[in-house]
């Protein structure tokens, strides 16, 4: 079994809701990863057809993540799994597969104490605890990254369940008293001020021709005819900075720098002044495909907050990849496999809790 499950044909992967990846340090406070309330979610409205105590448990699952520094993406992979192997119930019994199998997790004898394993906090410790062992995990789908952790029979068991539980993590770190990472301001100054200052750290990288520059203009105040950039795409990359170690961005506004290629003069880098869209070519130094677990991750962060109206690419090589994913917001359209298309020509409206 490979690294790369993402590549692998046949595999279906449902996204709807989604956070960033796995960081350490000061960049744990990307979307999601906030600690929330046991109580408050217990006696929450149910979400996605979860409530009271298994709301609470997937309070649990949430918090043990925070605790040992992951984000909210491996908090929804934690969810997700326990959705799978128990419907978020603390179970006292296991199956014909492993009848010592206990709790959230189903885990076995070998995973620890009996008390553990039917402990919510202890018995996700556990689970992220191997997670966290994985090489690679953040690339990966979450349903191979669950089943490389769980070595259940079918790696694509947990796919039905991650719209589920990005949902649960997305309502209880909005309700439950998480911290919602995923809020963006839209001062375009100040945004591309803080891309400035993580491309000057080597985080924001450009290509030939350097779209970057764009964004220096703007943070410096200046408006350059035929220069301008979308504020959500400001806001994008933004996001995309604050969750991923390293960003590369090929290209923003193809009027300022000349480009006539793709759509032509009827793409979104282009019409209408140029620059609402902006293409990834790679993220945490992995290229992308827009079929590949980085890709995916962006755009599962994004889905839930972008306008109505909103366009993301590569539908085409997620297809020929079997990969498949369901968007809320984002319409999906074809394109080239070497970068992450995402663009605002069409939508209306701003970013979900972002200043008008």
């Amino acid at each position: 079994m490979g690294w790369k499950g993402i590549t692998a044909a046949g595999i279906t992967v449902l996204v709807m809701f989604g956070s960033g990846v796995f960081m350490s340090g000061a960049q744990a406070s990307g979307c999601g990863g906030g600690q929330v309330d046991a109580t408050t979610a217990t006696s929450s409205q149910p979400i996605a057809g979860y409530s009271g105590d298994q709301l609470a448990n997937a309070a649990a699952i949430m918090n043990a993540a925070t605790g040992l520094g992951l984000d909210g993406q491996a908090q929804v992979i934690g969810v997700m799994t326990a959705m799978g192997e128990s419907g978020l119930r603390v179970l006292d019994h296991g199956d014909q597969a492993g009848p010592d199998s206990r709790g959230l997790f189903q885990q076995r004898d070998s995973w620890g104490s009996l008390a553990d394993r039917m402990d919510p906090t202890k018995s996700a410790v556990l689970f992220f605890q191997r997670l966290m062992q994985v090489p690679g995990w953040q690339a990966m789908t979450p349903t191979m990254a669950a089943h490389t952790v769980q070595v259940n029979a079918d790696p694509n068991h947990y796919t039905k369940f991650y719209p589920a539980a990005a949902q649960v993590v997305q309502a209880l770190t909005s309700n439950g008293g998480g911290t919602p990472g995923c809020a963006v301001g839209g001062d375009q100054v100040g945004l591309a001020q803080e891309l400035v200052k993580a491309a000057g750290a080597g985080q924001l990288r450009g290509l030939v021709p350097d779209h970057i520059k764009e964004i220096r203009w703007i943070a410096q105040g200046k408006t350059v005819p035929d220069c301008g950039i979308d504020t959500r795409v400001l806001q994008t990359i933004v996001l995309a900075v604050r969750n991923f170690q390293s960003v590369g961005v090929s290209d923003i506004n193809r009027k300022c720098t000349g480009q006539i290629e793709g759509a032509g003069t009827e793409s979104a880098h282009y019409k209408d002044g140029g620059g609402h869209a902006v293409d990834f070519y790679m993220l945490n130094g992995t290229p992308l495909t827009g079929a590949d677990g980085y890709s995916l991750r962006l755009i599962g962060m994004l889905d839930p907050i972008v306008p109505k109206g909103s366009r993301v690419g590569q539908k085409d090589i997620r297809a020929a990849a079997g990969v498949t994913i369901a968007t809320t917001n984002f319409g999906q359209i074809d394109d080239t496999g070497n970068h992450l298309h995402i663009d605002f020509l069409n939508a209306k409206g701003a970013y979900v809790g972002s200043p008008q």
